[in-house]
């Protein structure tokens, strides 16, 4: 227990050092393990780890959904995406906002990629937003926050990992994230309402929607085609995961092709990204898994849940806490790298718990709840100060708005997820029932 405190320690004195996580979970987990059992056996472990990891057959669905969100975005779709959300909704007080999160969620679940669609998006919402004289903090806002939902609707790599982690059903992860998502979605745009309605100088009065071209109509279609087909071909069990992914990136290829955007330069740029992105999470992969086994040998995940049990306080009170600390996390730690840290720590805990509920009365709808709960937190550390990542990068391309401009208008955004994140916790049926009537 001890031994783990202490690595924790030293882990986040790296990360505030700015050393790459990755790094930085090989070198404490590894000189961790040493402590506890030698060299000899840290050299074995962390080369059995990076071995078994690059091998995996099922961490190969990470880069083939990876791939096919790069060749949606060389496609141009998100353009036909936001036309089509603008059609809908442009003609309400805020309705460009609105698209704009519409949008966002719907690019973000394709791309899979939160920090892509904030920079891919701002580029296609913006300009409009701007020119019917939008603030730029509920425009950019939008953006940044709109582009968190991806993570949670399916496809979502971030639901793949935890799957992975805790040996869950991909399957069924991919429907709890459903309903969340879009009661996530639906309340962005109460959100977006309610800032308009209090502040009308956020937004003008409706102008009408603009129509959309023939080539916006088609990339519409044939992202919410593919969709259709990633999701009705997993549950249905016409196909694994693996091969969805397989599928969607070799359809998303035709559709790359068909709407003009393939050209060699642009087929280079989609794989290199997608090798680069890649080899970036396994890195971190590999480093969470060192970690995790020096964490785990060490016992803390055991002591962790002996303590909680002899404090005898409410599993929900548990729960609190364990957002708390992702709050806090999010403030150092990007939301993959968080993810692959705690969660070896804190689902044996979970599963530990007595919630004295007839929905959470197994220990995979525990997890599968629990996976929710945390991809929402992730969601939320996206948007909040002082690092959001979804903010700075949003700041990166945007040069010619503030920073504080951004957190300004993310806040009815945060605002919003905090109520969703409470409406999960006290009601697990959001993220079950989907589940149970498969």
């Amino acid at each position: 227990m001890f031994e783990s405190l202490v690595g924790f320690a030293a882990l986040l004195v790296l990360i505030f050092l700015r050393v790459p996580i990755a790094f930085a979970m090989i070198f404490i987990g590894a000189a961790g393990f040493a402590w506890l059992r030698g060299w000899s056996a840290t050299w074995s472990v962390v080369s059995s780890v990076g071995f078994e990891t690059s091998l995996s057959y099922s961490l190969s669905v990470v880069p083939l959904f990876i791939l096919m969100g790069n060749l949606l975005t060389i496609s141009g779709v998100s353009h036909g995406l936001y036309a089509a959300a603008n059609r809908l909704l442009g003609g309400a007080r805020g309705g460009l906002a609105m698209a704009s999160v519409v949008a966002c969620g719907g690019f973000s679940a394709v791309c899979g990629s939160s920090l892509a669609t904030a920079a891919t998006m701002s580029k296609v919402a913006m300009p409009s937003m701007r020119k019917y004289g939008y603030a730029d903090s509920l425009a950019s806002g939008s953006i940044a926050a709109g582009g968190t939902l991806g993570i949670l609707i399916p496809p979502s790599v971030v639901m793949i990992i935890y799957g992975l982690l805790t040996e869950s059903d991909i399957g069924k992860l991919f429907v709890a994230g459903v309903i969340p998502g879009i009661l996530g979605l639906l309340l962005y745009i109460g959100a977006i309402y309610v800032a308009t309605l209090i502040n009308p100088s956020l937004a003008p009065k409706a102008e009408g929607a603009e129509p959309f071209t023939r080539k916006e109509k088609l990339g519409v279609f044939a992202v919410l085609g593919l969709f259709a087909v990633i999701m009705v071909g997993i549950y249905g069990g016409l196909f694994t995961p693996t091969e969805a992914a397989g599928i969607g990136a070799g359809t998303a290829f035709l559709i790359a092709l068909l709407m003009g955007g393939m050209t060699i330069r642009n087929l280079y740029q989609a794989m290199l990204e997608s090798a680069r992105t890649t080899a970036m999470i396994f890195m971190i992969i590999i480093g969470a898994e060192v970690f995790s086994n020096f964490v785990n040998f060490a016992g803390l995940p055991d002591t962790l849940a002996e303590w909680v049990l002899e404090l005898e306080v409410n599993a929900y009170m548990v729960i609190l806490g364990i957002v708390l600390i992702y709050i806090i996390l999010g403030c150092v730690l990007e939301s993959l790298s968080m993810i692959l840290l705690t969660v070896p720590v804190f689902y044996p805990l979970i599963l530990e718990l007595d919630f004295g509920t007839e929905v959470l009365n197994d220990p995979e709808a525990v997890l599968i709840w629990f996976a929710v709960i945390v991809v929402v937190v992730t969601e939320i550390s996206l948007i909040s100060p002082p690092v959001g990542l979804n903010v700075f990068v949003l700041r990166n391309v945007l040069q010619d708005v503030k920073l504080s401009t951004i957190f300004k208008g993310v806040f009815p955004f945060w605002v919003s997820d905090l109520v969703r994140l409470a409406l999960l916790i006290a009601f697990p049926w959001f993220s079950l029932w989907l589940v149970g009537a498969m």
